[in-house]
């Protein structure tokens, strides 16, 4: 691995094929944040912290993923502060892209062009968008492989947090349904990538509800995130 200062917040770390293949990780395990992924992350930071003095971000971590035709992939860290998140209007362009990736992520591993140069990352700002665009979604649902995830969760959340909730479970997943409700954006959004902390990101589409109100059971219909506090 080869490491780039940016800056006090920002780190490139330049991962090889063969570096990639020693590891046996792919784009896919960064994209749906396995728990490889999560381990080769730690150690990338660990490294990055010895190499080149990067500090770990206090607040929350924005990971840009890039794939480099036959030379391996490129990993950017770099620290969004409360701040920085409340202040960008098209925060939720973030899980829409989240969602696109993963989308993705499930066509298999014959996939290459597709997966090529796709940024997991908020956008700096939203000017890039037409005059029609799509209206940015007031929910989402969230996957989670354990109760106590959640739970670890919704204990960081703002107890004075006015959103909607309710929570399913399938196969031995759980889904979490969250919903702007009375809250801000600004504090809906912060809720959104915390959520991303502990689980992945399912949907934000009226096709991902209808499918669990279908086929998974519905533990908690109402208030559950207000419900799941310890």
């Amino acid at each position: 691995m080869k490491f780039e200062r940016i800056d006090d917040k920002t780190v490139k770390c330049y991962i090889s094929i063969e570096e990639m293949q020693e590891y046996d990780i792919t784009y896919k395990d960064f994209v749906i944040r396995s728990e490889k992924a999560k381990e080769i992350v730690e150690e990338i930071i660990l490294r990055a912290t010895e190499e080149v003095g990067y500090r770990p971000p206090q607040f929350a971590l924005d990971l840009q993923i890039m794939m480099m035709p036959e030379q391996g992939m490129v990993l950017t860290f770099s620290e969004k502060t409360p701040d920085d998140i409340a202040s960008n209007p098209s925060v939720l362009e973030y899980l829409k892209e989240m969602k696109k990736l993963m989308e993705k992520g499930k066509l298999g591993a014959g996939q290459t062009d597709k997966d090529s140069l796709t940024p997991m990352a908020v956008p700096e700002n939203g000017s890039h968008e037409s005059a029609g665009a799509e209206k940015q979604p007031d929910y989402a649902v969230f996957a989670f492989a354990t109760m106590r995830d959640i739970c670890n969760y919704v204990n960081r959340l703002p107890k004075t947090l006015r959103v909607k909730s309710c929570l399913y479970e399938e196969k031995g997943t759980y889904y979490l349904y969250i919903e702007k409700g009375g809250a801000s954006y600004a504090r809906y959004s912060r809720a959104c990538i915390l959520a991303l902390e502990y689980g992945t990101l399912y949907g934000a589409s009226i096709d991902k509800l209808v499918y669990l109100d279908e086929h998974a059971t519905c533990l908690i219909p109402e208030k559950a995130v207000q419900k799941m506090r310890l």
